[in-house]
């Protein structure tokens, strides 16, 4: 699949990190399509277009920015009460090189051409509609002046391609009722029309926006002429049905795991337009089923894993909801007040259970009903509002026959608003963010739930010099109310450890029945105008922030200050296309003012005219005070470390492609230390086809794993081994595009990991100056192994007798997932989906890594097969 290589081209084509200010901005008139609009057949043959000019003169923006375009691009533009029709003429001089690749909806590969349409005109948001040369769509909405882009956007809208002896053109109808526009007489809109000519990597635009250009849309030329038209009726429903089966082994004895198992589904999807600015989307009963499985993971850590949303109703208009505290990348820049796998998400409970019990428990917390209302008003606000409810949920215990009911998760609504208002057409931006979540708890096992969690922010943003320089502001509150066992689990879990016995600006309350927090961020920078860019800032979570009832936060307790410097050459150069290069800086300090570390990395990445890419970095980190490697004990002082990695890929426009990628992390401890790589070929042998291979394998050597915390002689011992961690996967994609509508895509991977424990011991003193003496490692005559009982029993006062015991954590993982999904749009807008999926999950207590043997063992695990039929038909009324 070419998501990666085409996120990267279209970024490049309408992102804003790369764009010119022209003074002067172009205008388009367009007019009525009288007496009849053009038939939708790529030709642009039909007198009407007779009526409205030519428009070109496209100036490139990649590689040589400024420049005239090398092949010439023209465009006229139509309208009616019902529709907005383009043309888009492609001259080529090498028509037989023009790359006509076939591929799934959004994600195209080849030559391609595009329009993008202000139509709110408030300088920040455009509706998107791009087509390649053998007519795939991709569609989407840009936000905030192109900072964020939305390609999940499924608008209903029509496009044809054809090829001549000129070049190739593209002729578009998009339907009023897709776009959003206020009620005028008169009507301008934002407009940008783009080309990439694939061969060349070459982009052109015919309004020029350049390489170091803040911002985007504010940027884009003019579209005049509109007159006399109307919002429509906005109404769309979307009723499906899905037919199920599921296969697995079956278990003698268990009512639940029969060895095959039929159900079916009904459902509905819509989207109602409230105003001419607002559009309501709903969904009763969704299902989820056509959506690819997660990756395989295997986490040491003592916090949750952060996994992508990929369920449709919840990606599209998710930036308008999202809520990030900080910019960049990294685990810390996941935290957001939304995070919308809580919705639908497992049960929280398991029920215990007797010998002769068996138990069914749901897969997920069922989604009754969830709606949006997104959209923006004339008057420049940004209106966001969702709401969720998630269905009470039991578990069915059987014992022959016999059968009661637990309750596991409870009835849930999940609330979000969000309310942004633009000034100076949006180059100043003011807003406000609220969530709430509640859970109607009536079981007492489910007391350990928090019963009521807000959380809201503000944020403001100001631009200046041409938006060149920027200073923004984001802040986070939390307040989470529950019974005193709730409250005390937040307080002792592993996003704030209350308990730790060195903290002394928290403490453990057990009365407690709330706890509240807050959070943010601060930059100033300069984006824009010359090649040269910075941004300094810092960001804090305070120990009672608690966003996870609706949002993800990994750790709170922190104060972090960074500065980060890059610098961008855009133009070719000797034997490079482009480059770039970054200097990052951090510390960090928890909210006593305690300095817990030090960080900084440099890293640059260069594209060579012959279109490879090779990029790389090194950075390094200071000795680290971990107030968390202990789970809840004294902070724990880890050695210095430095970590490189380095990336290459070989020209992406070839038929066959090849990647690289390779990182190790090394600690100043002379044992731990971790590799990874990751190559991977992609090879296209027809138009219609799209084959991936990325095996990944990693070696994790660490000094200090967490094992366990036990109680000794009225103290504590954390306990800790060594490790040895072999992971080896492999991602398979197959894509097969038969037409832009009827799409075979194919996804599996096969993952093993076994993790070796050794050289146990227990920390001493966790912050002595001198390594060796933090921790003692247990002698022959202190420690043995029973293999019999699977554990280890210390005598560490070596009397004779076992003084306590520690499990064996030896494991293997073995996983396999995978889906087979055939989607045909038989009409527009309408859809059917044939999906198969498997799932294969077992576990071993060796801790042993064999490549032949794990992978043996993966296949050897009965899969539990899913089959299932879904169609949805669109109407519109």
């Amino acid at each position: 699949m070419k998501i990666t290589r085409m996120r990267f081209l279209l970024l490049l084509l309408f992102m804003t990190s790369a764009l010119v200010y022209a003074d002067e901005k172009k205008i388009y008139k367009t007019k009525r399509a009288n007496p009849h609009p053009p038939v939708i057949d790529g030709k642009l043959t039909d007198p009407v277009w007779e009526s409205v000019p030519w428009a070109g003169d496209f100036i490139q923006r990649q590689p040589f920015d400024g420049k005239p375009a090398t092949q010439k691009t023209a465009f006229k533009i139509l309208y009616d009460n019902k529709n907005i029709y383009v043309g888009i003429r492609a001259y080529d001089t090498e028509p037989d090189k023009i790359a006509k690749r076939m591929a799934r909806r959004d994600q195209i590969d080849g030559d391609l051409v595009g329009i993008q349409l202000d139509t709110y005109y408030d300088h920040r948001t455009a509706f998107t509609f791009l087509v390649n040369a053998a007519g795939v769509k991709i569609d989407g909405i840009y936000i905030n002046d192109g900072e964020y882009e939305d390609w999940t956007l499924d608008p209903v809208w029509y496009v044809k391609t054809s090829c001549d002896e000129k070049g190739w053109t593209a002729e578009m109808r998009i339907p009023l009722s897709q776009l959003r526009f206020g009620k005028k007489e008169t009507h301008v809109w934002g407009l940008e029309v783009a080309r990439l000519l694939y061969r060349k990597e070459e982009i052109s635009f015919w309004q020029p926006i350049a390489q170091d250009a803040p911002g985007f849309v504010h940027l884009f030329g003019e579209l005049h002429g509109i007159e006399g038209i109307k919002p429509p009726r906005h109404i769309e429903l979307l009723p499906y049905s899905v037919g199920k089966t599921e296969s697995m082994k079956k278990q003698p004895g268990n009512p639940f795991v029969p060895g095959r198992v039929w159900n079916g589904s009904l459902g509905l999807d819509g989207k109602i337009g409230v105003t001419s600015n607002l559009t309501l989307d709903f969904t009763v009963n969704p299902d989820f089923g056509q959506v690819e499985a997660d990756p395989s993971v295997v986490n040491l850590t003592a916090f949750e894993t952060f996994y992508k949303e990929k369920r449709p109703f919840f990606i599209e208009g998710k930036n308008i909801l999202d809520y990030r505290i900080m910019m960049g990348d990294g685990d810390i820049a996941n935290d957001n007040l939304f995070y919308s796998r809580r919705i639908g998400k497992p049960a929280s409970y398991y029920p215990s259970t007797g010998p002769d019990e068996y138990v069914k428990m749901p897969e997920n917390s069922s989604i009754l009903t969830a709606l949006k209302l997104t959209g923006k008003t004339k008057s420049g606000f940004s209106i966001g509002i969702m709401d969720a409810v998630t269905a009470r949920e039991q578990a069915i215990i059987d014992n022959d026959g016999k059968r009661r009911y637990v309750t596991v998760e409870p009835m849930t609504n999940y609330f979000l608003g969000r309310l942004q208002k633009d000034f100076r057409r949006g180059a100043t931006t003011v807003g406000f963010i609220v969530t709430n979540t509640y859970r109607d708890i009536k079981d007492d096992n489910l007391n350990f739930l928090n019963r009521n969690a807000v959380t809201g922010g503000f944020d403001f943003n100001h631009e200046w010099n041409n938006r060149s320089f920027f200073f923004s502001i984001k802040t986070v509150f939390s307040y989470i109310q529950g019974s005193k066992d709730a409250i005390l689990l937040q307080q002792l879990s592993s996003r704030r450890y209350y308990q730790r016995p060195d903290a002394n600006h928290v403490s453990v309350d057990s009365s407690l029945t709330s706890l509240s927090g807050h959070g943010g961020s601060i930059f100033i920078g300069k984006t824009g105008k010359g090649h040269f860019n910075y941004v300094f800032g810092g960001t804090w979570r305070s120990p009672g922030l608690e966003l996870n009832d609706m949002g993800y936060l990994r750790e709170s307790d922190m104060i972090i200050q960074f500065q980060s410097l890059s610098y961008r050459w855009w133009e070719p150069f000797a034997i490079f296309r482009s480059f770039n290069a970054n200097i990052n800086q951090w510390s960090v300090w928890d909210f006593g003012l305690t300095h817990t570390g030090d960080g900084g990395n440099i890293n640059f990445n260069l594209q060579f005219k012959n279109y490879w890419f090779f990029g790389m970095g090194v950075g390094i980190n200071s000795q680290t005070l971990s107030t968390t490697a202990l789970r809840g004990g004294p902070a724990l002082l880890l050695p210095s470390s430095w970590n490189a990695w380095v990336n290459l890929r070989s020209d992406p426009k070839k038929l066959l492609q090849f990647t690289i990628n390779g990182s190790e992390n090394i600690l100043m401890d002379d044992y731990s230390k971790s590799y990874s790589i990751r190559p991977g070929i992609t090879w296209r042998p027809s138009n219609r086809i799209l084959m991936s291979f990325n095996p990944f394998y990693s070696i994790n050597k660490m000094n200090l794993q967490y094992v366990e915390t036990l109680s000794y002689d009225d103290d504590k011992r954390y306990i800790f081994a060594s490790i040895k961690q072999n992971t080896l996967g492999v991602v398979l994609r197959l894509n097969l595009s038969i037409t832009p509508n009827l799409t075979i895509q194919y996804y599996g991977q096969p993952f093993v990991s076994g993790v070796d424990y050794s050289t146990m011991k227990y920390i001493t003193n966790p912050k002595a100056k001198k390594y060796s003496d933090r921790f003692h490692t247990y002698t022959d005559d202190e420690i043995s192994y029973n293999s019999g009982g699977g554990y280890y029993e210390i005598d560490e006062n070596r009397d004779g007798t076992v003084d306590y015991y520690i499990s064996n954590p030896d494991f293997n993982f073995r996983e396999f997932n995978s889906n087979l999904v055939i989607r045909w749009e038989y009409i527009p807008g309408s859809t059917i989906y044939f999906v198969w999926s498997q799932g294969r999950t077992g576990y071993a207590g060796t801790g042993e890594f064999s490549f032949t043997n794990d992978v043996t063992d993966l296949f050897r695990i009965y899969p539990h097969d899913v089959f299932l039929i879904k169609i949805n038909k669109w109407f519109s009324l």
